[in-house]
């Protein structure tokens, strides 16, 4: 049914066994070191595969965190409209670039591992009798193949021990499925005990690897975050309903299991030190830089700000303008004035009775006929020409 998991899940685990089985001594009930060191990368293969989209889930996540308080407006604001709700919030998430998706795609890919991981060890011994499980007598078990594994391999995980179990038993396993774990006719090398003295520290640790692991995430958290009744939700399962879980499941996992549990949460609690701390790196790094931003567009001491000079500059201009145009008007009303008193038929300013015209200056007729006795004519004011003042005078 899910055999696309299945034969990816036991194909990585063979590769690292073939690897780590000519590296490792074998043990005295088999190569158990090879086994569990094969379980152990076979996790960081996966979480290697997956880390990509571990880091764009922390950057989503703090994305969230930060568009939360516009998201709680909008859903305050349109409390009344779902549909308006689901618009408004859809578009503030894309204009911030915001997937939700993305922060829950690495969590919804180790879900099939893990679930492909438990069916491949627990398909080393197939006498179980629950759901799933193929009912087989031991002879039947050591004989059959386990997906990519071959009835050989099959007998050398069942006889391998970890710490003096097998990796694949678990605490409340029935008794009749142990005959499995030796040769036919064997007696039973290991006891539930000991079992349990693997099993519970193991399950021990991983509680608090996990804890552990949230917590972190947590502290690094925002305040605004943390005010949100669904964050404090989240934050919860994740610090203590999670943690209790693994305590009162990992009696029903096998050793193995476990021990991929184990692993996962020293990966993970590595990754996340790394990734947050490349993430504060660059977020300190783009700070700097806006402050180099600002000291350089600042003004230097004793000089007006940019703007200041932009605006004495736009007055200059404007003022200049002005004064050219004044400029302008005046000169043209001199040269008008000018142009006036040199047309004027009484000459310059300075010509009177008897006035010497200036040299090189023609003279006048009212200079050329200016004598002693004669009377000075009055000058033509009123633009009127003297024709019409001599037929007013002889109508008179």
């Amino acid at each position: 049914m899910l055999d696309f998991i299945y034969y990816p899940v036991s194909g990585i685990m063979w590769v690292w066994h073939w690897l780590f089985s000519y590296v490792t001594p074998a043990s005295p009930g088999g190569d158990g070191i090879a086994w569990a060191l094969s379980v152990v990368f076979l996790v960081f293969t996966l979480r290697a595969i997956l880390y990509k989209p571990f880091v764009k889930q922390i950057r989503t996540t703090k994305k969230m965190q930060e568009i939360n308080p516009q998201l709680q407006a909008i859903r305050k604001k349109y409390a009344k409209d779902r549909v308006k709700m689901t618009e408004e919030m859809q578009k503030l998430q894309k204009e911030h670039g915001f997937n939700p998706m993305l922060g829950c795609l690495p969590m919804l890919l180790q879900i099939p591992v893990f679930i492909g991981l438990f069916h491949v060890l627990r398909s080393f011994n197939r006498m179980g009798t629950g759901m799933g499980q193929l009912g087989m007598s031991a002879a039947e078990t050591r004989s059959q193949g386990n997906y990519v594994f071959s009835a050989e391999q099959v007998q050398n995980f069942l006889d391998a021990r970890l710490f003096g179990v097998p990796l694949s038993s678990y605490l409340v396993e029935p008794s009749t499925e142990f005959q499995a774990f030796v040769e036919p006719g064997a007696p039973i090398d290991f006891t539930r005990p000991q079992i349990a003295y693997v099993v519970v520290p193991m399950m021990i640790v991983a509680s608090i690897a996990t804890h552990m692991n949230s917590r972190a995430s947590v502290q690094r958290q925002p305040e605004a975050a943390l005010e949100n009744p669904q964050t404090r939700m989240m934050n919860n399962l994740a610090l203590y309903i999670f943690p209790i879980g693994i305590l009162v499941t990992g009696p029903f996992f096998p050793v193995a299991i476990l021990l991929y549990w184990m692993s996962n949460n020293i990966w993970t609690y590595g990754q996340q030190h790394l990734v947050f701390g490349k993430i504060a790196k660059e977020e300190e790094e783009a700070k700097l830089l806006k402050q180099e931003k600002l000291k350089a567009n600042a003004p230097k001491p004793g000089v007006r700000p940019d703007r200041q000079k932009k605006r004495n500059a736009a007055a200059d201009e404007s003022g200049n303008s002005e004064t050219t145009a004044v400029s302008m008007t005046k000169a043209g009303a001199t040269d008008d004035a000018d142009a006036t008193s040199d047309s004027s038929p009484s000459g310059a300013t300075d010509s009177g009775p008897g006035a010497k015209p200036k040299p090189g200056q023609k003279p006048t007729r009212s200079n050329a006929g200016a004598g002693p006795g004669s009377k000075k004519q009055p000058p033509n004011r009123g633009g009127k020409s003297t024709a019409k003042s001599g037929k007013k005078r002889g109508k008179r």
